[in-house]
């Protein structure tokens, strides 16, 4: 799957608000090039919550175990639910033996290497193994966040 296939299919799923940083948009320049999904019916940027998915193109500091610096390479990272992430990693987030031995591996969904202990999956250039259930944790993960969104609001 490529970054256009995955932002295309985001974007189709009801209440995202799709934010691609670039310069001069205000931004800083260590989101540039990425490109964060929220769930915001209104289609204003939310303010106090994080994204529910996210695609990264680079090492961020902290961050680097993804080898996000190989060329053409780039990482989904979706928030989708504890259920969703114990399902694909067999561990419950902050379980020891849910984090994958070589973050770097590609189209393996896993623990996210930093903020898997908050239940987040990734995968490094989802390609055939991964291409059935990425649509299923994203739409999980925009599920939980307009479950979120609606509560608060109420």
């Amino acid at each position: 799957m490529t970054m256009d296939e995955i932002i295309s299919f985001v974007d189709g799923l009801d209440g995202v608000l799709t934010l691609r940083p670039a310069p001069g948009d205000g931004s800083p320049d260590i989101s540039w090039g990425d490109t964060f999904f929220y769930y915001a019916p209104d289609g204003v940027a939310p303010t106090t919550t994080q994204p529910f998915a996210t695609i990264v193109t680079k090492n961020c500091p902290g961050d680097e175990s993804s080898r996000l610096d190989r060329a053409d390479t780039f990482r989904l990272n979706i928030a989708a639910g504890k259920d969703a992430f114990i399902r694909w990693t067999g561990h419950a987030p902050r379980e020891p033996g849910a984090v994958v031995a070589d973050p770097s591996a590609v189209d393996l969904l896993m623990a996210h290497p930093v903020y898997g202990a908050v239940g987040w999956l990734a995968v490094v250039n989802p390609g055939p193994r991964t291409a059935a259930a990425i649509p299923e944790l994203l739409r999980a993960a925009c599920h939980l966040a307009r479950t979120r969104h609606e509560r608060r609001a109420s």
